[in-house]
């Protein structure tokens, strides 16, 4: 993973070598896995033409030059999928409150 100047993208190398920018959607420590995550998107569509979202572990020390790690195990993908849910909820009250003229 390169970083770019603006700490909210980066760009990382796909398996035939080229080169893919990818926005920072979050980052978060989590206390229960003691490690570090790191929630981005290419800006690509699956086929229901949704966002897709991608995330990996990453030691956030290694700032110059961090590596993302794949998710292994259920519980950390329950504590991710947690988080996004609860974002979700957020985004669509934040939405539904704008709507109440």
């Amino acid at each position: 993973m390169n970083n770019n100047e603006n700490k909210n993208s980066f760009t990382v190398i796909n398996d035939q070598g080229m080169e893919i920018k990818c926005d920072v959607l979050f980052t978060f420590d989590s206390d229960e896995t003691k490690k570090s995550y790191i929630v981005y998107t290419d800006n690509t569509k699956d086929k229901n033409g949704n966002i897709q979202v991608y995330a990996s572990i990453f030691d956030p020390k290694n700032e110059y030059n961090p590596e993302l790690l794949p998710i292994e195990s259920e519980k950390e993908w329950k504590v991710i999928e947690t988080i996004l849910a609860s974002l979700q909820e957020e985004i669509k009250a934040a939405g539904n409150n704008g709507n109440n003229n």
